[in-house]
């Protein structure tokens, strides 16, 4: 294919002759399937030549043979003309900073998109080598070098769309009486005086199309948070994606403000309010029709109101699980303890370590149609038709120990209470297991040793937690390493040694290490799993909770039982090609105590 920075190439658009070429070139395909291709292609697509052929669903015949997806031929195509293939990743745009540059009529009439801006230059992608015209006449404008990279047309059709409607969305919100309200809170004594300054607009029309874009954004991102803060000048908007914080966007404080406050409406929480916190839940959909909860949570802080959105796909409260990171020996040990008549099974760990996830999915699979599942939680984190939730709300006096003694009342056979906090909910979860049910909750421990320790300083007695607790649950989660640009490697020794140290567990001769890639946006990893350190009661750990037991005893005791640490459920997921040291390390602790 000829170098599109040649003179000698005529300014046009590529047409599906000149790709096909390049793919016979680089061997993607050969004259049989090309012919074929043609005889399939239909008359006056006006598609672009990359979305028709991938449409094909057409496979390489190299040895071996890979799919000609539209990334794949976008890339061939740019390795021929010379160019830098990139995939365009939202979250490293900076919106107001691109669309600056050139109207969204001049860029929709040449196909191409600003992706980045720095002192030096402006990338610009394209789907289009040959059409250039616009780089003289746009070059003097900018006074910065100007690189093409090539990108695929559906995404730069797509985000040109979306990134000028925001763009343009934030602006007349700012111009509008939205904004119209005090641009700077220097402290929290002024942020308790802005209600009688004035309500930004909630339901202004540029704010309600950049809300329904933010949330539509974040679910196809992946996004387990949104965050939404307001500073001294500019807020920001972040999604929290496999653990991290990426920053969306920046944008003036008074529009932050009105974002938040047509969110609290369309949640039903009281608008008007800005001093103290409020907790409210959301329902929608996805584009694909699919319903998504958002839990909210509001704060007043120094410069205005902050909102955090958790999101709950209920497809990942509904996994086997397999998909959840439980392997076959540590999913064989759940369920012994969960198909058990009655009994207190506790899953521990510290917030964001996916403890709702285990549990919402344990109770999916626990309830049938002759089981009667009863929940009490602060708040409820997903609803869910096949259980009887009810909520804490101790503006009634309904905490977690009232609300267990009402289940109690509704013929349950089994209770999953969101946490147990103190010495009444404690006693009446062990009174609940003592009358034949099962109950599940979370606690807030280091490791599942430490669970039976923490229970009895809350005060409960130690005889009844060695007669009804069957198990315990300590979980961490860790990011996975991306399947796409995932590679084996020859085994850290060092490393393995230290972390297994100073249980046995032979070296594996290989490890897999991700060097980062456009899907999981050079990060080497996408998605997260659990790692897990069951400990399940027999007799001689029931038999040593007694009044002063220290946890390095259960825990010794556990071990020898069989109980896997945490550091060696991590450990097996490395040698697995499922992650890394550093996430294990991470999560887990280095050694095991001196006296262990």
């Amino acid at each position: 294919m000829r170098d599109p920075s040649s003179k000698a190439v005529p300014s046009h658009r590529l047409d599906l002759i000149e790709v096909l070429t390049v793919l016979r070139q680089k061997g993607g395909l050969n004259a049989k399937s090309l012919q074929r291709v043609k005889a399939a292609a239909r008359p006056n697509d006006e598609r672009h030549p990359f979305v028709q052929l991938a449409a094909q669903s057409l496979q390489s015949d190299t040895a071996p043979s890979y799919p000609l997806t539209l990334e794949t031929i976008t890339r061939l195509v740019a390795e021929a003309c010379n160019l830098l293939y990139v995939r365009i990743d939202p979250l490293k745009i900076e919106v107001e900073a691109v669309t600056s540059l050139v109207s969204q009529a001049y860029a929709t009439r040449f196909a191409f998109l600003p992706i980045e801006v720095n002192d030096a230059q402006v990338t610009i992608a394209s789907a289009e080598p040959y059409i250039d015209e616009w780089v003289n006449e746009i070059a003097p404008l900018f006074k910065r070098k100007i690189k093409r990279v090539i990108a695929n047309p559906v995404d730069i059709e797509r985000y040109l769309r979306e990134f000028y409607g925001v763009s343009r969305s934030l602006v007349k919100a700012a111009t509008s009486k939205a904004a119209e309200r005090v641009n700077v809170v220097e402290n929290f004594e002024q942020l308790t005086q802005l209600g009688q300054i004035g309500e930004p607009d909630a339901n202004d029309r540029h704010i309600v199309h950049f809300v329904d874009w933010l949330l539509q954004y974040a679910f196809e991102q992946r996004a387990s948070d949104i965050h939404i803060e307001p500073r001294r000048e500019d807020g920001k908007v972040r999604f929290r994606i496999d653990g991290v914080l990426h920053l969306v966007n920046q944008m003036p404080a008074p529009i932050i403000a009105a974002i938040i406050s047509r969110i609290k409406s369309i949640s039903r929480l009281d608008v008007a309010d800005k001093r103290r916190p409020q907790d409210g839940r959301l329902k929608t959909k996805t584009l694909l029709g699919k319903e998504v909860e958002l839990r909210l949570s509001t704060m007043p802080t120094t410069f205005g109101e902050k909102l955090v959105m958790r999101i709950f796909d209920p497809e990942k409260l509904d996994q086997p699980f397999a998909a959840l990171g439980f392997s076959e020996a540590e999913l064989t040990l759940w369920q012994t303890m969960a198909s058990q008549p009655h009994g207190v099974i506790l899953v521990t760990g510290p917030t964001g370590s996916g403890k709702t996830t285990t549990l919402y999915s344990a109770l999916r699979q626990l309830a049938r149609p002759e089981i009667n599942v009863c929940t009490i939680e602060d708040p409820i984190e997903m609803v869910e038709v096949a259980f009887n939730q009810m909520q804490v709300q101790p503006a009634i006096d309904l905490d977690f120990a009232a609300g267990v003694r009402t289940l109690l009342r509704q013929d349950p056979d089994i209770i999953m209470i969101g946490e147990i906090r103190d010495r009444e909910t404690a006693n009446v979860a062990i009174q609940a297991a003592l009358t034949g049910h099962l109950v599940l909750s979370t606690l807030h421990t280091n490791d599942a040793p430490s669970a039976v320790t923490r229970l009895m300083d809350i005060g409960l007695e130690p005889y009844l937690l060695g007669a009804t607790l069957l198990g315990v649950v300590a979980q961490r989660l860790v990011r996975v390493l991306c399947p796409h640009c995932k590679s084996s490697v020859s085994m850290d020794r060092q490393a393995w040694a230290t972390l297994v140290r100073p249980h046995p567990l032979d070296t594996p001769a290989r490890m897999a290490i991700a060097s980062g890639c456009d899907e999981c946006r050079n990060t080497g990893f996408r998605g997260r799993e659990g790692i897990f350190e069951i400990l399940t009661m027999n007799e001689t750990l029931s038999e040593l909770v007694q009044p002063g037991v220290q946890t390095p005893v259960l825990r010794r005791a556990a071990l020898a039982a069989g109980m896997q640490p945490l550091r060696l459920a991590g450990a097996r997921k490395i040698a697995g090609g499922r992650t890394s040291f550093s996430e294990v390390f991470s999560v887990a602790p280095l050694a095991e105590p001196a006296h262990d």
